[in-house]
């Protein structure tokens, strides 16, 4: 269960944004909420959604999840000694380029809350540090400043012989994951599991490979799901068919490089290589006049149906796993009432029963109406007149539980809307 995520100094976000699952105190419809004795509230949020104009920084501050998620699973194992770190400063003030980039987050794992966190100019990670928090009290696991390493009572574990094997650039977390440390190794597939949704649109092959790829299938509940929209999909089947020419292409241009720099391959091993893989190719089942199934290949499909083939696929996993999401731009391609349905499965307690959790950008202000979001479920993302991200909540703002949120957000009462009418911009030039 997340509690709360912080960044600075990536990207847009130049000073500390953080945003919290902990539910106000606020009268809202409760139902949903996740009980939780961590937080002062008792409870924490199923789902976050924000708002802002274009290019606030919406989905930088997703981004900023998934580099430290990034980080944490491969600095170890995809680091080079010597390589730095791969992080992404904020640029418009000069000062902030030797300034490291800061990520924490605030976890429940086994009923046990955890603050973890880390601190990474370009070329080392500078700090990073990892506590446990069972009850009101802080214990400390280990705390890291540049290679010098500190380690509580509390982390058992070779952990002064995985510091040794710990690069500036690596994680001492994800160097312990590698190592086979118990505590740790929790603690990074925590980061596993959490998953992300881009806004980029989905070619008609993708989501076919992740089905190979995962192994799992797609979801029975998200061909239901599709057909209670009304989409007309009324089952699935996965073909095999021969891997595509631009495979064949790629591998064979691979093997040529190889041999050019370092010699020529046995024609058994080249053989081996290039030896064909059938993929299962994803058809979706519509009904025809007669009552038989029609299949259709994921090109005949719409691209709204494509992206909640993975969405769904991922919603439906992390409410099994307990785990979050975060999806960007949740509305491109969906209806509204499609957008909702999936906040929905995440904020109904009876098929949220692992305490998943979801966050998505939008720009649906539709969605503000929703019976299923409290007022504490709507954040906003607003770049200041340096061009710096800011994340606040609209429980900083004095509203009243009946309000017209969506019209006062149009009107600018909460901010993170266009300050400025391009049209009339547009007109002044001529």
């Amino acid at each position: 269960m997340l509690l709360r995520f912080s960044v600075e100094n990536h990207l847009s976000i130049r000073e500390r944004q953080e945003l919290s699952f902990a539910a106000s105190s606020l009268k809202d419809n409760s139902e949903g909420l996740i009980a939780c004795d961590t937080v002062h509230s008792g409870a924490v949020v199923p789902a976050v959604v924000i708002y802002g104009a274009n290019a606030s920084g919406k989905t930088n501050f997703i981004n900023a999840v998934s580099t430290m998620r990034d980080l944490v699973l491969r600095s170890q194992i995809e680091g080079r000694p010597g390589g730095g770190v791969p992080r992404h400063e904020f640029l418009l003030d000069p000062a902030y380029s030797e300034k490291p980039s800061c990520f924490e987050i605030d976890f429940l794992l086994d009923g046990i809350r955890y603050h973890y966190g880390f601190e990474a100019t370009d070329d080392a990670f500078t700090s990073e540090w990892l506590y446990q928090i069972p009850k009101s009290h802080r214990r400390m696991l280990y705390e890291r400043n540049g290679q010098e390493f500190s380690f509580g009572r509390w982390l058992r574990g070779q952990n002064h012989t995985i510091a040794k094997l710990t690069r500036v650039n690596s994680l001492f977390l994800s160097a312990a994951a590698q190592s086979g440390h118990k505590l740790l190794s929790q603690i990074y597939k925590y980061f596993l599991g959490v998953a992300f949704s881009s806004r980029i649109s989905v070619g008609s092959n993708n989501f076919s490979l992740r089905i190979e790829r995962d192994g799992d299938g797609l979801d029975d509940r998200v061909i239901e799901f599709l057909k209670a929209i009304g989409t007309g999909v009324v089952g699935y089947r996965k073909k095999k068919v021969p891997e595509p020419e631009s495979y064949r292409a790629f591998k064979q241009g691979l093997i040529d490089s190889f041999e050019q720099e370092f010699g020529s391959l046995s024609d058994s091993l080249k053989n081996s290589l290039m030896k064909e893989n059938r993929l299962s190719e994803l058809e979706l089942a519509h009904l025809e006049k007669g009552g038989r199934n029609v299949y259709f290949g994921l090109d005949q499909e719409s691209a709204g149906t494509r992206r909640l083939l993975i969405i769904l696929n991922q919603s439906f996993k992390a409410i099994d796993n307990g785990s979050p999401l975060f999806v960007d731009e949740v509305d491109v391609s969906l209806h509204t009432y499609v957008s909702e349905a999936i906040l929905r499965l995440f904020c109904s307690p009876r098929i949220n029963r692992s305490g998943a959790q979801i966050v998505v950008t939008t720009h649906d202000t539709n969605l503000m109406s929703s019976e299923a979001l409290r007022r504490d479920q709507l954040w906003f993302a607003e770049k200041n007149i340096e061009g710096a991200t800011e994340i606040y909540p609209l429980t900083d703002i004095r509203t009243r539980k009946g309000d017209n949120l969506e019209l006062g957000y149009l009107q600018g009462r909460y901010g993170a809307v266009p300050s400025d009418d391009p049209l009339a911009s547009l007109l002044g030039s001529y």
